[in-house]
C-alpha cells in the first residue's frame, strides 16, 4: 500500500517506534500486532524477520526500532529465501486471520478498509468474494471494465481457475510493497502487515507493483526456494489487480491505466 497519505503520528526514541492514530478503527492496532506475531512464528523455521511488538494500545502500536541500512544483492536473495519459508508456515484456510486478530484491515493508516473475514477452502472463491468484489465497490470503472471484472470473479468462484490456485494457503504478509520491507544491518525486517492465509504470489505481486531494492535477486531466490514452476511471473497480474483496485479507490484516476491492464491480463489468464 502506498502510505504517502498516512497522517497518523509516528514517534521514535532510542529503542522504540510508535505508530499511532487517535481515531483508529476499533481493533486496528490489535489486528496489526496479531499479524506481526503470527508472521514472527515462522522465524523459528528460518522465515523472514519481523519487527518486534513491544506494546499494543487502542490508539497506537509500540514496536522495536529498526536501524536502517542499504541492502546488498545477497541480502535481497536471503530475504527471498526467508519469505518462502514464511509462506510455507501456512494457514488453515484462505482468509484465515492471525490468532487473536479481531478484524481484517487493508490500507494506509489514515484510511484502512475493513474487509471480510470469512474463510474459504478454495482460493478462487476467497479472492473474488473477500478481496476483489468488496474493494471494487465505489471504484471508478467504466461499464466494460466492471463487466469484465464481474466475469473474472464469476470464473474464480466457479472453479474454472483452479489451475491458478496454489497447493495450499500460504501465510502471507498481505501488504508487501517495498515500504513495508525495512533493511537493517541484519537484513530485511517486515513491518505493517495485513496478514492472512492467501496465495503466496499475493506478496510477490505487491513487491513487483512498485519495485524494491534488488528485486530480481529477491524473486529469483524466492522462486528457487519455493520451487515455483517456470512461467510463474505471468500470473502476477491476477494478484496485482487487488492492489491496483485499492489504489484506484483510494488515490484516484492515476491508477486507472495500471488497473485496466492488470484486469485484462488477469482475464486472459482465466480464459476470458
Amino acid at each position: 500500500m502506498d502510505h504517502a497519505r498516512d497522517t497518523g503520528a509516528r514517534a521514535r526514541n532510542e529503542a522504540t517506534f510508535v505508530k499511532s492514530r487517535a481515531d483508529a478503527p476499533a481493533g486496528f492496532f490489535d489486528a496489526e500486532a496479531a499479524g506481526l506475531r503470527w508472521l514472527a512464528e515462522a522465524m523459528r523455521c528460518g522465515g523472514a524477520r519481523v519487527v518486534e511488538v513491544r506494546e499494543v494500545r487502542a490508539d497506537s502500536l509500540v514496536l522495536a526500532r529498526v536501524d536502517e541500512a542499504s541492502p546488498a544483492p545477497e541480502d535481497a536473495a536471503a530475504f527471498g529465501r526467508a519469505l518462502a519459508r514464511t509462506h510455507a508456515a501456512g494457514a488453515a484456510a484462505y482468509g484465515t486471520l492471525a490468532p487473536s486478530a479481531p478484524a481484517y484491515f487493508f490500507g494506509p493508516l489514515d484510511a484502512p478498509m475493513r474487509l471480510p473475514t470469512e474463510t474459504h477452502a478454495d482460493f478462487g472463491t476467497f479472492y473474488a468474494s473477500a478481496r476483489l468484489r468488496p474493494v471494487a465497490q465505489n471504484v471508478a470503472l467504466d461499464a466494460d471494465d466492471a463487466e469484465l471484472l464481474d466475469r473474472l470473479c464469476v470464473a474464480l468462484e466457479s472453479g474454472t481457475c483452479a489451475h491458478l490456485a496454489p497447493p495450499s494457503p500460504a501465510r502471507v504478509h498481505g501488504d508487501l510493497w517495498s515500504g513495508n520491507v525495512m533493511w537493517s544491518p541484519e537484513g530485511a525486517v517486515l513491518v505493517d502487515p495485513a496478514a492472512c492465509g492467501h496465495h503466496p504470489l499475493a506478496d510477490l505481486a505487491m513487491l513487483t507493483m512498485f519495485g524494491a531494492p534488488h528485486l530480481d535477486a529477491i524473486l529469483d531466490a524466492y522462486a528457487d526456494a519455493a520451487g515455483l514452476a517456470p512461467g510463474w511471473r505471468a500470473e502476477l497480474p491476477l494478484h496485482q489487480l487487488f492492489g491496483y483496485l485499492v489504489h484506484l479507490r483510494l488515490f484516484g484516476a492515476g491508477y486507472l491505466g495500471p488497473t485496466r491492464r492488470a484486469l485484462r491480463d488477469a482475464a486472459a489468464l482465466a480464459g476470458l
